[in-house]
């Protein structure tokens, strides 16, 4: 069966994590994805080993051609390889594509057609276009540390990559509106996606926050608003992971007072109304978090959430890996890679009816480069290795 993106070729160049994300979701939904890479040690992310877990867990589903941008000759196959493509992503440094003659005002000369996409940290335009950027850079300036964390502490990073992957996915949302786009008006066009306004966009909660109250809004540590439960609880056997996250709504309270056998505390004035609750929140925090205590985490996900109260047990990295529910959905899978051997990674999270997913072992450094020369350039055999030999590829 096609899938979604079938018959779409995307030459992705870029390195670390939000391109390459990006480019590893659309291949996930059918799209030919050709990673192109320096022969000179390829992406940065194999941290010079093919095998590095960083680069594997981002690029699957794509095929390797190695390309030295340097050389007249291998400008000359790259733009013949750009002018059969649909979307080009690239996430290099300001400017460095355009002097290597390379940049969207050349290209889309070359191929009308093309989605020239580009991830910056700051984009192209604005007081700080010309600053780098990284994860907590991008979170930073984002505003996403300074309502993170604990009152008592500084500004905190959160792990969850929302700078980098959280870029790459609002970069993939741009890419297929453009190519949408591109059946009306039959051009392509210039993408851009900046790491620090992709973060503000997932921070927009907190901007409103702000406006109500009319300053920043404090850090909560775990507490979400003013609900009660609405905050992490202790489990058992009490190790560094065991918790949960219970959240009931107003309306849920009589439910979370069966699962515990604490309905007498219905008519305790101290928790008799939300506002009540909220008063008294150390109080109940306490009963509740007694309760949680002589339980395991994974249990009390179960009765909270067999009696509709919103509620899950926080795994750890290798519960995340096992977990049945993760591996039902594949969500979680294994590959094998030729110099690693058996990996687990993460697979596609966007399920289409119309479109399965067989998620594929990402390329061995230039594993590709001889057929896709062949394919889009006519290079031969015999020419692959001159070009080798000359450091083209």
């Amino acid at each position: 069966m096609a899938q979604a993106l079938s018959g779409i070729r995307v030459i992705d160049m870029t390195h670390n994590q939000a391109g390459p994300a990006c480019a590893q979701i659309l291949g996930f939904l059918g799209a030919e994805v050709i990673k192109l890479e320096d022969p000179r040690g390829g992406d940065v992310a194999r941290a010079q080993n093919n095998d590095s877990l960083f680069f594997l867990v981002l690029n699957a589903n794509k095929r390797s051609l190695t390309l030295n941008l340097k050389t007249e000759e291998g400008k000359a196959l790259f733009r013949k390889i750009v002018a059969q493509s649909d979307v080009l992503l690239e996430n290099f440094g300001p400017g460095a594509l355009d002097r290597l003659g390379l940049g969207w005002e050349a290209l889309k000369e070359l191929n009308p057609r093309l989605i020239y996409a580009t991830i910056k940290g700051f984009g192209t335009y604005g007081p700080y276009a010309n600053y780098k950027s990284f994860e907590p850079i991008a979170q930073a300036m984002g505003g996403a540390m300074t309502v993170t964390g604990f009152p008592e502490n500084p500004p905190t990073y959160v792990w969850p990559a929302i700078g980098d992957s959280g870029t790459g996915m609002h970069m993939a949302i741009g890419i297929l509106a453009a190519l949408q786009q591109r059946h009306v008006t039959g051009r392509g066009q210039h993408v851009e996606v900046s790491m620090q306004d992709a973060v503000v966009n997932l921070i927009r909660i907190s901007l409103r926050e702000h406006q109500r109250h009319g300053g920043p809004p404090p850090r909560t540590g775990n507490q979400l608003g003013r609900v009660v439960p609405g905050t992490t609880y202790p489990c058992a056997p009490g190790g560094p992971n065991d918790y949960v996250y219970i959240y009931a709504q107003p309306q849920m309270w009589p439910a979370v007072l069966a699962v515990m056998d604490r309905r007498d505390l219905a008519e305790d004035p101290r928790f008799k109304t939300p506002e009540a609750r909220w008063e008294n929140r150390e109080a109940l925090d306490a009963i509740i978090g007694e309760w949680t205590r002589q339980r395991s985490k994974h249990e009390v996900m179960r009765l909270m959430g067999e009696a509709g109260v919103p509620c899950g047990a926080c795994l750890d990295t290798g519960e995340v890996l096992n977990d049945p529910h993760l591996r039902a959905r594949e969500m979680i899978v294994d590959l094998e890679y030729p110099t690693r051997g058996a990996f687990q990674t993460v697979g596609c999270p966007i399920k289409l009816s119309d479109s399965p997913v067989e998620v594929t072992r990402p390329p061995l450094l230039g594993e590709h480069s001889e057929a896709v020369l062949r394919e889009f350039c006519g290079v031969t055999p015999e020419e692959v290795q001159q070009l080798r030999e000359r450091g083209v590829i």
